[in-house]
């Protein structure tokens, strides 16, 4: 099985792979840049998931960050193995994550969030949390940070060539399973998981062999 870099979505870190990690020897996990609240942009991301590796990897990207690890491969292809969607905003060529969800028909995240002042990032409500994205987890696992998340306004230009898989959650109250495989269209290697938007913290070794099996098609 190639390494692989497992990179936390929007308001999360390198926390929520804790129970996924020891299923997976070849694996490791990240903080993106931008958690404290900092300025940052999807180039940063990028190149701080690319600062993480050296030999060709493959990124698993949960949520918003479909975006980054697509930004990584496409900024050095040669450090990518493959990506792995895990029910994730992938992105579309000219489209930044703010239209996809905003095209994404009965998306839970409405009305779950504030926008800042900037424009360019917002910032989760609590008090809807627990029920768009734990809502089959622990109360001890369900949490968030509270800190703008950004960046929301950028596009790609195109997708990567490396290849490619998406895991879609059937449960996912966050962002619908439909809107889900709308946007993998063109992905010929998926798998369905029947939990929530947390798949890391609802079944952390189903996912684990889940990403394990995919990765190894990817030298098939």
């Amino acid at each position: 099985m190639a390494d692989l870099l497992l990179v936390h979505g929007a308001g999360l870190g390198a926390w929520i792979w804790d129970d996924v990690l020891p299923h997976l020897p070849a694996a490791h996990a990240i903080d993106l840049p931008g958690r404290s609240g900092s300025p940052t942009t999807l180039r940063d991301q990028a190149q701080a998931i690319l600062d993480h590796i050296s030999l060709p990897t493959v990124l698993v990207g949960h949520s918003a960050s479909g975006f980054a690890i697509t930004a990584a491969a496409l900024l050095a292809p040669e450090k990518v193995a493959g990506l792995i969607y895990l029910c994730a905003f992938i992105p579309q060529p000219g489209q930044s994550i703010a239209q996809l969800r905003r095209a994404c028909p009965g998306a839970g995240l409405t009305g779950s969030y504030s926008v800042v002042s900037d424009r360019l990032s917002f910032t989760f409500k609590p008090d809807r949390a627990r029920d768009i994205f734990f809502h089959d987890c622990t109360d001890a696992s369900a949490r968030l940070c509270a800190e703008p998340v950004a960046p929301q306004e950028t596009a790609l230009p195109a997708r990567p060539a490396c290849p490619s898989a998406a895991i879609f959650c059937e449960a996912d109250r966050a962002i619908p399973i439909a809107c889900q495989q709308h946007m993998a269209q063109g992905i010929p290697l998926t798998a369905t998981l029947p939990c929530g938007h947390s798949p890391f913290l609802a079944m952390p070794a189903r996912l684990a062999t889940t990403i394990r099996d995919l990765s190894d098609n990817f030298r098939r």
